[in-house]
């Protein structure tokens, strides 16, 4: 009845951003992401993956109304390293690490399938 559409949640309308930034004037070097269309699920994927990078200070993510389908990831970075740069070498391992699971989930489905046969 009252409730949205569906394709709400996932589709960008027109004239809408996949991502914003803002620079953080609270602390140096340090920018605020709104990722738009998103959820925990790519929320702590990409905050867990800066974490990993040793440059990166500070990587936290909230989700502002469980009502909005987006999430503010905040990362601060030491004084030679941009947060952009942070997020996009983040976003480029990630891609690596699913394409490596991606591989050995589908080599070990077919071991599991050949081995049935015999």
């Amino acid at each position: 009845m009252n409730a949205p559409a569906a394709f709400d949640s996932f589709l960008l309308l027109d004239g809408e951003k996949k991502i914003t930034i803002t620079k953080d004037t609270k602390v140096p070097n340090a920018a605020i992401f709104t990722i738009a269309k998103e959820d925990h699920t790519l929320g702590n994927l990409l905050m867990r993956q800066l974490l990993k990078d040793p440059q990166v200070l500070f990587a936290g993510y909230k989700i502002p109304h469980p009502l909005e389908h987006k999430f503010v990831l905040r990362v601060q970075t030491t004084p030679d390293y941009s947060p952009q740069e942070a997020l996009s070498v983040s976003i480029t391992d990630l891609i690596s690490e699913i394409a490596v699971l991606e591989t050995r989930f589908k080599e070990a489905v077919k071991e599991r399938q050949d081995g049935g046969n015999e």
